[in-house]
């Protein structure tokens, strides 16, 4: 196990990933597989790679990631989140570029509940005259 890592919790909708940095060439490896066989679009890869592409530490990194719930997209923004909380404890005086570029704010977006009467959260019935 390696001397130096450092933790970051990144949430996102009902997505919740755990990060680790360690000093190393800049791969990344999200639930035991390589970045780009875990997610499919290249936005996603690059939405992940937002806060250390910021920080210039693109290949200086190692970034192991365990990331579980909801779907590609929010497991994606959890991670970005992840990575930035981890890079805050690698070094802290990355916070206003963080801050800046607004990575370091946790998304408080969530899924609408579905009420009853409806077929989803805002979503009526049909409506018909007759």
């Amino acid at each position: 196990m390696a001397a130096t890592r450092y933790y970051g919790t990144g949430r996102r909708k009902k997505s919740i990933a755990r990060v680790y940095l360690m000093p190393g060439t800049g791969k990344i490896t999200i639930n035991k597989r390589d970045i780009d066989e875990y997610l499919g679009l290249e936005t996603l890869k690059l939405l992940v790679r937002q806060p250390l592409v910021a920080t210039d530490n693109v290949d200086k990194f190692d970034v192991m990631v365990n990331v579980r719930g909801g779907g590609f997209t929010g497991q994606a923004g959890a991670i970005r989140h992840g990575i930035s909380r981890a890079l805050l404890q690698a070094d802290a005086d990355y916070r206003p570029i963080l801050k800046k570029a607004g990575y370091l704010t946790r998304d408080p977006r969530m899924k609408e509940r579905k009420k009853y009467g409806l077929k989803a959260a805002r979503r009526a019935p049909q409506f018909s005259k007759r």
